[in-house]
């Protein structure tokens, strides 16, 4: 039996201490099961026991909830998750950074921050970099993160446009098959895009921008033989580039612009020949001054839980593909 141990955490506010328990003290039932400790509550003391490094590594995550608790976070089923992560990995020095600058207000008042240190970084980036390349699975944030510092940068008018564009090829359709006229056809392909832009500004505003051409979202395509100045220029789904469309969107900045290209280098539907500009992006501009490379993994999934588990899945069956195809070749 390893030694049993107890260790006290205190709360300053009785308000935190209710925060962080939960309804159903949730919390707290998650954080005894994921590390198999007991904690009990005296008033605002909370008494974990168990043996001596869970003991220790749960006093860690109670007082990081309570620390963001104490900042007006909201505590929920997922900053749990990460927090115990982060102890697990000996990172909770992070935790105090989490409780972080808002990056922007959506139309309804939300206001919307990295959730994890990952995003955290991706956002710093953006802010320091005139080019940002941000790789990761999907639920990670990219493209919702990289909206909101648009419209963030667009209201203190440090840009004058909004740019939203993606290449239009995706899983198995082609354009001509959908119907209406061009802007119909185009529509589903950047739907996620006007929905975070919707959330962020509202729809009656963003028609006015629109109308005005303060935003426009459009097909990669259309961005052949422009400049765009005093732009914040986002490109989605960048993994469905060609080398050539990447080249191509990269050499059109302008001056006061900034550039965010988002993408998941697991989801190409590119055919099996072309390379992926976003492939080749990452690998040639790695070392260029003023362009940052962010990888986001799945520990930075800000959806369902189970998302998690579906992008680690992938990723280990991916890789015994890999080692397969290998083992073969060396056959």
């Amino acid at each position: 039996m390893s030694n049993m141990i107890e260790r006290i955490v205190n709360a300053e506010r009785v308000e935190d201490l209710i925060t962080v328990f939960g309804s159903f003290d949730e919390n707290i039932k998650r954080i005894e099961e994921a590390l198999g400790v007991t904690i009990v509550n005296r008033g605002t003391e909370l008494k974990v026991s168990g043996d001596a490094e869970a003991a220790d590594k749960a006093a860690r995550t109670l007082e990081g909830l309570l620390s963001l608790a104490a900042k007006g976070e909201t505590i929920d089923e997922q900053r749990v998750r990460y927090l115990i992560t982060l102890v697990q990995e000996g990172n909770d020095a992070l935790v105090a950074k989490m409780a972080k600058d808002v990056v922007c207000i959506t139309a309804k008042g939300k206001p919307i921050k990295a959730k994890t240190v990952g995003q955290q970084d991706y956002m710093k980036a953006i802010q320091n970099n005139t080019v940002t390349i941000g790789v990761g699975p999907a639920g990670t944030g990219k493209t919702y993160l990289a909206v909101a510092a648009a419209v963030a940068a667009f209201r203190e008018r440090t840009v004058n446009r909004i740019i939203l564009t993606r290449p239009a090829v995706e899983a198995g359709e082609r354009l001509g098959f959908l119907p209406g006229d061009l802007q119909n056809k185009v529509d589903p392909y950047l739907r996620p895009l006007y929905d975070a832009l919707y959330d962020m500004l509202g729809a009656e505003t963003f028609q006015k921008y629109q109308e005005r051409g303060s935003i426009e979202v459009a097909p990669l395509a259309y961005m052949r033989g422009r400049t765009l100045d005093d732009s914040f220029i986002i490109l989605d789904e960048a993994q469905n580039t060609t080398r050539e469309q990447m080249k191509m969107f990269l050499t059109r900045l302008g001056f006061g612009s900034k550039i965010v290209i988002t993408g998941d280098v697991t989801q190409i539907d590119l055919p099996d020949d072309k390379i992926s500009g976003l492939k080749d992006a990452v690998r040639v501009l790695e070392s260029v001054k003023d362009i940052a490379i962010c990888r986001l993994t799945s520990a930075d999934v800000v959806r369902h839980a189970l998302v998690q588990q579906i992008i680690n899945a992938y990723e280990k069956a991916e890789k015994k593909k890999e080692e397969q195809k290998s083992y073969q070749r060396k056959k």
